[in-house]
């Protein structure tokens, strides 16, 4: 499962005192507008859905051609919400986005295509996150890190829950953008494996590591499916539950 492309810089000490960059405020189960403050920010990664779809990439956008695309990113993201990749149409798009079909396809070749630049936002804030998983101490330090990752997992989750869920979706995705989604996932659990056996003293702790790491971001990425269409359940109590269940798992 390892693979050179697919490792991220080394995680980060649970010591380093690294404040929370996750969005405060959300809510399980919303969707934040496409390309806006959901997610987790990093200033160096700018949003692919800034530079539109393969039509607005050709060109330069103006004030109002921006407007233009942030109208046609939300209404997209709002309508794969609600009736995911196969049946959301390009025709309900422009009509929640209050344009033309004209206009749309100055932005995007077709809705793939507005899907494609939005999972391009989803897959850079679940990059930022994967880069950020901490050194897991088995110690309070090390059990608070892991809880404050997996908090910031939800509201990453929460800011792209239409696009994950169909990401999930191998039947309705081309081969490539399904490449895509599994190699972040690998690369994730790749982050996770190293971060909860890289401390001092945890060697011990690597039998299968991988193995229990992905069985771990499934587990992860079904409870915040589950979250985002509206199954009511008690975020704080479940990030801490989530949390102490993969702090257990890499006991050996």
């Amino acid at each position: 499962m390892s693979s050179d492309a697919g490792r991220g810089r080394a995680p980060r000490d649970a010591g380093s005192g690294t404040p929370p960059s996750g969005p405060a405020g959300s809510r399980p189960g919303s969707t934040a507008q496409a390309g806006g403050a959901g997610g987790t920010s990093h200033p160096g990664r700018p949003r692919p859905s800034h530079q539109g779809g393969l039509p607005a990439q050709e060109r330069e956008l103006g004030a109002q051609g921006r407007q233009t695309l942030r109208r046609l990113l939300d209404a997209g993201m709002a309508e794969f919400d609600a009736n995911g990749l196969q049946a959301a149409r390009v025709d309900d798009i422009v009509r929640r986005a209050k344009t033309s079909h004209g206009t749309f396809y100055l932005y995007f070749k077709n809705k793939e295509d507005l899907f494609r630049t939005l999972l391009g936002d989803a897959l850079r804030d679940v990059s930022v996150i994967t880069d950020d998983f901490p050194v897991v101490t088995r110690n309070d330090a090390g059990r608070a890190a892991l809880s404050h990752w997996v908090e910031r997992f939800f509201d990453t989750y929460a800011a792209h829950a239409a696009v994950l869920r169909v990401v999930t979706q191998a039947e309705v995705l081309n081969d490539e953008t399904w490449s895509d989604g599994l190699q972040l996932l690998f690369r994730l659990a790749e982050a996770m494996t190293t971060g909860m056996t890289a401390a001092p003293g945890e060697a011990g702790r690597a039998e299968h590591a991988e193995l229990t790491a992905v069985a771990c971001l499934l587990m992860l990425e079904r409870v915040n499916s589950m979250v985002s269409v509206g199954v009511r359940l008690p975020r704080e109590e479940m990030i801490d539950r989530l949390a102490a269940i993969i702090y257990s798992a890499f006991q050996n």
